[in-house]
């Protein structure tokens, strides 16, 4: 536990906006919001001269990952202990630091991490302390996202292109164990990617450009461009209800399209800084929203409304929702010479 701090006590709470039409407020549609006030954080600070730069949760929601400082992956396990020396690491397959995690959305115990300086991804089972699988590239891969199946994978590169990796079987040697290997296809521009809920396409945003493109798969045929935001697109969600697209931008505005239509269907504009990541809840409720500025803001998602600022010990990269619980996990760099994780319950 933690206690905030007088310079986080002094974080101004967000305006609220107009009221939201009756139909969409909690009361009339039964639900029972949680007191997000009452929630207090846990804090994890390791010293480093870099940030955590992510987090990512589990399918189960039994683990948390961890990556940023160096060559190692963190996983802690929050229902028993969130303290810094009870996290398993698993190192010694990237040569440099490590910049992303993700976890298989079939499987509890396999995720994998990758390295823009190494140029590695890297397979893991957490049962296991080594990895059983690494791939080099000839680019470096900067985000990488897992198809709802976890027998895809994208990656985007340093250099905003987008690529894709198959998990399957060599069809020249039909004895071989199945391993990752990358497809070929011509790569796409952008500078962050995720898969949609069935597979079947993804959602592209560029920090340069003012709109979410969406592209099916494996076809890569342009099925819609969204024009988003004044000063380019650099955040995407979607509701795991499937009925909302959220998009964030530097002019510090968050989006959010009715997926049926693809109509913006509300704006929310309770940040004053650039967007940097977007999460929904596991009932598509709510949505917490990270930027430049030093909080989290928790909004409702049927009307845009603030429901709580939570000061945050500096800027997050990343903030990732618990996949079952009200519960949020985000990250960034304190002091100089800390890293730091954060999880709010």
């Amino acid at each position: 536990m933690s206690s905030f701090t007088k310079d986080e006590d002094e974080i101004q709470p967000p305006q609220r906006p107009p009221s939201p039409p009756p139909h969409t407020t909690f009361t009339v549609r039964g639900v029972h919001p949680p007191t997000f006030s009452a929630f207090r954080p846990r804090d994890v600070r390791i010293t480093s001269t870099q940030a955590i730069t992510h987090v990512a949760w589990s399918c189960d929601g039994k683990k948390l990952a961890a990556v940023g400082i160096d060559r190692t992956v963190r996983i802690f396990q929050p229902e028993k202990n969130m303290e810094s020396r009870s996290a398993s690491l698993f190192s010694g397959a990237h040569s440099d630091d490590v910049d992303y995690v993700a976890w298989n959305p079939t499987h509890p115990e396999l995720f994998c991490s990758s390295s823009q300086k190494d140029r590695k991804i890297v397979f893991w089972d957490a049962r296991q302390s080594r990895h059983f699988q690494q791939c080099t590239l000839k680019v470096s891969p900067v985000q990488i996202n897992y198809a709802p199946d976890g027998k895809s994978l994208l990656y985007i590169s340093s250099g905003n292109q987008l690529f894709f990796m198959s998990y399957g079987k060599d069809p020249d040697d039909p004895v071989a164990q199945p391993r990752w290997s990358p497809m070929d296809r011509a790569p796409l521009t952008a500078s962050a990617a995720m898969f949609n809920h069935t597979g079947d396409s993804v959602i592209l945003t560029h920090m340069s450009e003012h709109a979410i493109r969406i592209v099916d798969v494996p076809s890569l045929v342009l099925r819609e461009n969204l024009a988003a935001h004044v000063g380019g697109c650099v955040a995407a969600a979607l509701d795991p209800r499937g009925r909302y697209l959220a998009s964030g931008g530097f002019d510090s505005i968050v989006n959010l399209f009715d997926t049926s239509e693809w109509i913006a269907a509300r704006t929310i504009t309770v940040c004053e800084q650039a967007i940097s990541d977007l999460s929904f809840s596991h009932d598509g409720e709510y949505l917490a929203i990270a930027g430049a500025g030093t909080y989290i803001d928790i909004c409702a998602t049927e009307t845009g409304v603030p429901l709580h600022r939570v000061p945050a010990l500096a800027s997050s990269p990343k903030v990732t929702w618990h996949p079952s619980n009200y519960l949020i996990a985000y990250c960034g760099q304190t002091k100089p010479r800390e890293g730091d994780l954060r999880q709010l319950l």
